[in-house]
């Protein structure tokens, strides 16, 4: 992984004795401009002492309520990505995971790109599944991220500003 890709040391993962108890449970922590790639989060938190893998992929859809939209344009805030690392750790720390994951795209997204994924891997696929969707969620609750909607008739909305 690159530098700006790079795990964050926050806690050991949760079977003790195991390989992974000496690696991160924060394994990879990005916003940045290029396309994502889910396979690269899958990897990031792919661990043996796990029983259990999910993986969010959000999506740019053609569609909000009725109205066809033309594409997106997502920005940040400077604390953004420390905020995103904020949120990683406390849901390391709220579940029994082995490993997480998050990543978020900004620029200019078409219909179909690849906005946002999260992963979480744990022993067991229900720790994986409350843990991915508590990540996702906090992420778009907190994480200062702002979607610029463009509609095919050329009206536009921003969405999630404080």
């Amino acid at each position: 992984m690159s530098s700006a890709e790079a795990a964050l040391a926050s806690q050991s993962a949760s079977e003790p004795g195991s390989e992974s108890e000496s690696r991160s449970v924060v394994r990879l922590v990005d916003i940045r401009s290029t396309p994502l790639d889910a396979s690269e989060a899958i990897a990031a938190v792919e661990d043996d002492a796990a029983g259990g893998l999910t993986v969010f992929v959000g999506t740019v859809r053609n569609h909000d309520s009725s109205r066809p939209v033309s594409h997106l344009e997502y920005s940040q805030h400077p604390t953004a990505l420390d905020r995103l690392r904020e949120v990683t750790d406390a849901v390391a720390g709220r579940h029994p995971v082995t490993g997480v994951a998050a990543i978020h795209r900004v620029g200019r997204l078409d219909v179909g790109d690849v906005a946002v994924v999260v992963a979480a891997a744990a022993a067991h696929r229900g720790q994986a599944f409350e843990a991915a969707r508590d990540l996702i969620d906090d992420l778009k609750a907190t994480v200062p991220i702002w979607k610029h909607q463009v509609f095919a008739d050329g009206d536009e909305e921003w969405v999630g500003l404080p």
